[in-house]
């Protein structure tokens, strides 16, 4: 007992000292957060060893569907030019400058739809990764799309450039009709994934701080929203979707919600009853 008690005294003696350590370097800015300067091997470590286990835990849990299809592959070839060439690149074709100076630099794909199962590669193309420029294709891409994808990428390391040059995409159907039911939680969601937290402080997400636009707190309490229009659900669609069409003198964008999306938002805002 007396050994358990000294080990537990010990451990604890050195948790103080390394959050003490971690807490005057964040203080003094000692790390350096510029993207000039590589991560510490150390950090580079942990980071790439934390992302790869949370991937392989969740894309363990995800059911793929065959990939071995020539047309799938095809539209899935479409997609990946249309939207991952940018940052990844392809046999032959360099990433676009600005992809160049992200750090951590963007994974050579040719490499990664190697070595990773088709579940794992699926995960990471829906949901994104923190801490780095992969953002979360959910939003933006239909699952059948996005299994496309990962039907290309199964088929991108066998490519040499010519190749890859001669393919011939095919571009995918329009997604199959949606569901109308909306989703507040996904809603909460969508809202992070179309950045409105960068000018809203909004409850529930994590932002930037950056009260450019009003507060949302409270918003479901609300009689008018956008100045103009009585706050029902049709109606807040109606703003997220086009909001310079509503009140040509606002300030907000654009920001291309499709209607399901809009749907799941206009339903997590109408929950926000607390004004506090």
């Amino acid at each position: 007992m007396r050994r358990l008690a000294k080990a537990a005294s010990i451990a604890a003696a050195i948790a103080a000292v390394v959050g003490t350590i971690a807490g005057v370097a964040i203080q003094s800015g000692w790390y350096d957060v510029s993207a000039v300067e590589q991560h510490l091997k150390p950090t580079y470590w942990l980071l790439e060893t934390a992302m790869r286990r949370s991937v392989r835990v969740r894309g363990a849990n995800v059911a793929v569907p065959p990939l071995d299809d020539d047309a799938l592959a095809r539209r899935g070839l479409a997609l990946y030019r249309r939207n991952c060439v940018g940052c990844h690149g392809a046999p032959g074709v360099a990433p676009e400058p600005f992809a160049l100076g992200l750090a951590p630099v963007p994974a050579n794909l040719a490499y990664t739809a190697r070595e990773w199962p088709a579940g794992d590669l699926f995960w990471v193309v829906k949901y994104g990764l923190k801490m780095t420029g992969m953002p979360a294709w959910e939003f933006r891409m239909s699952d059948d799309e996005l299994w496309a994808t990962v039907a290309f990428l199964k088929r991108l390391p066998h490519l040499s450039p010519r190749e890859y040059e001669a393919l011939q995409a095919t571009e995918p159907p329009p997604p199959a009709h949606e569901s109308t039911h909306a989703d507040p939680e996904r809603g909460k969601r969508a809202m992070h994934q179309y950045a409105c937290a960068s000018c809203h402080v909004i409850p529930g997400l994590v932002g930037a701080n950056a009260p450019v636009g009003p507060p949302l707190a409270g918003f479901g309490a609300r009689a008018i929203i956008a100045g103009v229009l009585p706050n029902n659900p049709e109606n807040t669609v109606r703003w997220l979707r086009a909001p310079r069409q509503v009140n040509p003198a606002s300030a907000m964008p654009d920001l291309g919600v499709t209607e399901r999306d809009a749907r799941d938002m206009a339903a997590y805002l109408s929950t926000l009853k607390d004004t506090r």
